[in-house]
């Protein structure tokens, strides 16, 4: 194969990572192709504001662990199985970045040989950007669980990001899906150290994040979510991924396999949405509503759930309510509120077509609201 071909067979197969950009339908809503080949383009939220482009795939398909869930996992048969060198994927790179103003490169890799062989391989292509090439751009690193501090430390001091997916919410989860991966030595002790690097490293800002796949063990929806909340609070990750585990690409067991895929896409969106309003409209972990199995609802976002279960709050009165109270209401988010309190300093708000709001939304959310 040619350099191309290898790009466009790996950028194909990192598709399933999601730690730097996220979707919640069952549509390329937040990735597309490049016109012409079957390479992927991410966008990726900004700092500043706005969006930028990224170029994400892996460095190589081989790998020698045995992930349940992973399309190339060791003895998959249904995977092409390719790598480019460092040096390769760099050029391929620089030469896309030219064509198209991309704002970084995200790369992954399947485990080659061993894990800190294949961090130095992915090192390398970060090493080779910034010293030979002097790019200055973005670049997120996936670390390899098991690699050594040695290498870790290298990929921090080269990337913008790194991520290490942590997949499973547990040891026991983990086992269950590997036998070659030991949670606590491979995954949580790697994050909680690069945690220790971030915070020591005084120059630049370094974002760490991770991924969960949803339903490729039995892990319930309240232990993913005590995870995910265990690694903000604990090792300061900048954003926790879900991704749904897409049937077909592991041979992982899933319970209630008769159940059609779009429930489990409707089970990662209700993770991001819980999500959401602990780190973004002031809800606590105790407020989020589970059933008896620890499952989030599917009938219902988690905002509505919590509504309908605490009718005294509402309705909350439009004229004089803070923000934190319109938060609450089921259909405001945050950038509605902040133009709703803006609205209302200059005319008085009368009803749900006063407001900054339509369609399904404002229809939601007029029956939690009071314009008296």
């Amino acid at each position: 194969m040619d350099s191309q071909e290898k790009l466009e067979i790996l950028a194909h197969a990192g598709r399933y990572d999601l730690a730097c950009a996220c979707g919640t339908k069952d549509k390329d809503e937040h990735r597309r192709r490049d016109a012409g080949s079957q390479t992927w383009f991410y966008p990726v939220s900004l700092a500043g504001g706005g969006k930028g482009i990224m170029l994400k795939t892996l460095l190589s398909s081989a790998c020698i662990s045995d992930c349940a869930y992973c399309p190339m996992r060791a003895g998959a048969d249904r995977i092409r199985r390719c790598t480019l060198g460092a040096d390769e994927l760099a050029r391929l790179f620089l030469d896309y970045d030219r064509r198209r103003r991309l704002l970084g490169l995200f790369v992954s890799s399947g485990i080659i040989r061993d894990p800190d062989h294949a961090m130095t391989r992915l090192n390398g292509v970060a090493a080779i950007l910034r010293r030979k090439y002097r790019y200055r751009g973005y670049i997120h690193l996936k670390i390899i669980p098991g690699a050594s501090d040695a290498a870790i430390e290298e990929a921090v001091s080269l990337a913008s990001a790194v991520s290490l997916n942590i997949e499973t919410p547990g040891a026991g989860h983990c086992a269950a899906l590997s036998a070659r991966k030991d949670w606590e030595r491979d995954i949580m002790r790697p994050i909680g150290f690069i945690k220790r690097l971030i915070d020591n490293s005084p120059r630049r800002r370094i974002r760490q994040t991770t991924q969960f796949i949803v339903g490729a063990a039995a892990e319930s929806d309240r232990e993913i979510l005590g995870q995910t909340f265990e690694l903000y609070r604990k090792y300061g990750l900048e954003r926790v991924y879900f991704s749904a585990y897409q049937r077909g690409a592991g041979h992982a067991g899933i319970p209630g396999e008769a159940k059609p895929d779009h429930d489990i896409l409707t089970r990662e969106h209700r993770l991001y949405q819980s999500d959401f309003l602990i780190r973004k409209y002031g809800f606590s972990e105790k407020e989020l509503l589970f059933d008896t199995a620890g499952r989030l609802s599917l009938a219902a976002d988690p905002k509505k759930c919590w509504a309908d279960a605490n009718p005294g709050f509402f309705p909350v009165r439009v004229r004089g309510a803070e923000e934190r109270q319109l938060l609450r209401v089921p259909g405001l988010g945050p950038v509605t509120v902040a133009r709703i309190l803006q609205a209302r300093r200059g005319t008085r708000l009368r009803g749900v077509s006063d407001l900054p709001l339509k369609g399904k939304r404002a229809a939601l959310a007029a029956s939690y609201l009071d314009f008296s």
